[in-house]
């Protein structure tokens, strides 16, 4: 294979990479919508899609081992390769968080909210913002976009402890309401390892420009 056609597969796979990111995004979306729905058919739409996500994940998998295996590269290629594959698999990680959001949601889907959703609806936000951002800084190669991007997982956390503080408050004055507000604390944490999630993606552009493992956010 010639250094022209190595190119052009490297840009198909980083294309699909693109793509992949943006199905993630838009089931993360659907998911929290389902919730403030209380929308059981969409529900089960997003939760059924996860089994693209897995298909399109491995697809990009096997090509990376593929360019490996058949054109042996070195230093930057094979840099870059690996974090093609890396992310992949952090973005069907995150698709998997969004399914586990639709689940919940069809356990809350025939009864009342404890309360008005937020802060979910939010972190939910921040963090679709925080995915396709730092895809954008890794094709981009941009390592200072990445950095602020990840310093920005914080908001998350904190929208977390906000949830996290107003159900345990709740639980408290009416035992009754422990099961469904459980189930929210769930999709809250699924929201916040989302988030976190975006943040790795963030290390693998650092790694790439640099050659240098870091923990962003540690």
């Amino acid at each position: 294979m010639t250094r022209q056609n190595f190119d052009l597969q490297l840009a198909h796979v980083k294309e699909r990479l693109v793509n992949l990111a943006v199905m993630v995004n838009k089931l993360q979306e659907q998911s929290v919508k389902a919730l403030a729905d209380r929308d059981e058919e969409l529900a089960r739409d997003v939760i059924a899609s996860d089994q693209q996500i897995n298909q399109a994940q491995r697809e990009i998998e096997e090509t990376c081992l593929t360019l490996i295996a058949s054109q042996q590269p070195v230093a930057r290629d094979l840099r870059l390769i690996f974090s093609i594959s890396m992310i992949g698999w952090e973005l069907e990680r995150m698709a998997d968080h969004a399914k586990g959001v639709a689940v919940l949601a069809q356990r809350l889907a025939d009864q009342p909210l404890l309360k008005p959703l937020i802060d979910v609806p939010r972190m939910a936000e921040i963090g679709r913002e925080l995915l396709m951002g730092q895809v954008d800084a890794f094709m981009r190669g941009d390592v200072e976009m990445a950095r602020n991007l990840a310093a920005r997982d914080t908001e998350v956390d904190q929208l977390n402890d906000q949830v996290f503080r107003e159900l345990l408050l709740i639980m408290i004055t009416d035992p009754r309401t422990i099961t469904r507000a459980t189930y929210l604390l769930w999709v809250a944490h699924n929201l916040e390892r989302f988030a976190d999630r975006t943040t790795n993606i963030g290390e693998r552009v650092v790694f790439l420009q640099t050659n240098t493992i870091v923990e962003l956010n540690d």
